[in-house]
């Protein structure tokens, strides 16, 4: 296992968590009355951008996986639109399932779509720098025994952590406490963040851990 790129990656995990702090406080400075409960869909915003943007530097600072070969103007233009479409239908997919899963249907739209965003923010947005708009490496990554690399089992990691704390965060929802964070959806948003915070940190430790046993070859 090469070890700069355990350290790469962790650099960039330490940023990640940076931002998700950053977009809890930094509004405080310039938004009058801005709080993660009382203006929550401002919260869900926020944070899903600076996660975005925080991924995108990744990309391009960090260059995991990069390829040697120099692609054109046009090629890199269509990259980026498909990554866009690829975003999109990851939020409209995101929200379907939410609602599946028992949020309301036709109350609270914007509140599970920007739920969604902030789930594709955490999970397709990383894949979408890692792997770009490539859906069988996405595949790849996801099956069993797939990750050719230590970016690959980040992905794995954080994406598995950010969708279980969703999950979990539902839980406190149809219990009668009347607490202001078990309105929808703020819990399920505090869950998935705390999932992909946790993410973050455990993915260079467990991978740092079991790098005796981890071989990555190329397929």
């Amino acid at each position: 296992m090469d070890e700069t790129e355990l350290r790469r990656m962790s650099t960039g995990h330490v940023f990640c968590v940076i931002a998700v702090v950053l977009s809890i406080y930094i509004p405080t400075l310039f938004l009058d009355d801005f709080s993660f409960l009382g203006t929550h869909l401002s919260w869900l915003c926020i944070c899903s951008l600076c996660v975005i943007i925080v991924h995108i530097l990744f990309l391009l600072t960090l260059k995991p996986n990069a390829s040697s070969k120099k692609s054109s103007l046009a090629n890199k233009f269509n990259k980026l639109t498909k990554s866009c479409i690829y975003f999109l239908i990851s939020c409209f997919l995101f929200h379907g399932i939410i609602v599946l899963y028992g949020a309301p249907l036709v109350e609270s739209v914007a509140e599970t779509f920007l739920f969604a965003v902030l789930l594709s923010s955490f999970t397709t947005s990383r894949c979408l720098c890692l792997l770009g708009p490539n859906f069988p490496a996405w595949v790849r990554v996801f099956s069993k025994d797939g990750a050719l690399s230590v970016w690959d089992h980040s992905l794995q990691i954080t994406t598995v952590c950010s969708v279980v704390g969703a999950w979990l965060g539902a839980f406190p929802i149809p219990l009668d406490w009347d607490r202001p964070w078990q309105v929808w959806p703020i819990s399920c948003s505090l869950g998935a963040t705390i999932g992909y915070v946790v993410g973050l940190l455990i993915a260079p430790l467990w991978i740092y851990w079991n790098r005796k046993r981890l071989t990555y070859k190329s397929r």
